[in-house]
């Protein structure tokens, strides 16, 4: 109900197996980063950001993983989430740059107007208010804790993601994603603002 689904997981996977063949990553910790990384996400563990790695640890030990892909699928994990414009997510592995591509590649586009209106309804957000004007969020903790509405989410979020997509595929898709998602923001403010 919060656009983080099994459906979500399984666009990243199929996502994060394009962009990984075609970076050269290694295809068993890019596919196990995909399937787990919103396993434990901290916005939905109240903020508690150790267990989404902890979670992917124990389900990845339990199924008999080496300990080496283990760590590198937990990195993953730990790394992935957008914290704020201004706080820097850089991931360490190939791999994980895949799976964040990925990821953020599922924000964009008409996907990405869905699940940003379902996120937001499911935290009772405000679609738009013209007093709320959109934030410069440079931190983590104020990207957490400021009063948000959907249409600020694009401006806050969304249209940030295609300067800090890592592969060339991505940037590619972003540039395609964030172009029909900048024409349904001019086209909502334009039907909000009739007289």
């Amino acid at each position: 109900s919060s656009g983080h689904d099994w459906y979500h997981i399984q666009r990243v996977w199929k996502l994060t197996q394009q962009i990984a063949a075609r970076e050269g990553a290694n295809l068993e910790i890019a596919e196990l980063g995909a399937l787990v990384h919103d396993i434990a996400d901290w916005k939905f563990c109240a903020g508690d950001e150790t267990v989404g790695p902890r979670e992917a640890r124990r389900l990845l030990s339990d199924e008999g993983v080496p300990g080496d892909v283990i760590e590198a699928v937990a990195d993953i994990v730990a790394t992935i989430s957008f914290k704020g414009a201004g706080v820097t997510t850089a991931m360490k592995t190939l791999e994980g740059q895949c799976v964040q591509d990925a990821d953020r590649l599922e924000s964009l586009g008409a996907m990405g107007i869905a699940r940003a209106f379902v996120y937001s309804g499911k935290h009772d957000d405000k679609i738009y208010d013209p007093g709320i004007p959109p934030m410069e969020l440079v931190s983590h903790d104020q990207y957490r804790n400021h009063e948000e509405t959907t249409i600020n989410h694009f401006y806050e979020k969304l249209f940030k993601l295609e300067g800090m997509m890592n592969s060339r595929a991505a940037q590619k898709e972003a540039r395609r994603r964030t172009e029909y998602m900048r024409d349904f923001v001019r086209e909502f403010r334009h039907e909000w603002d009739l007289d």
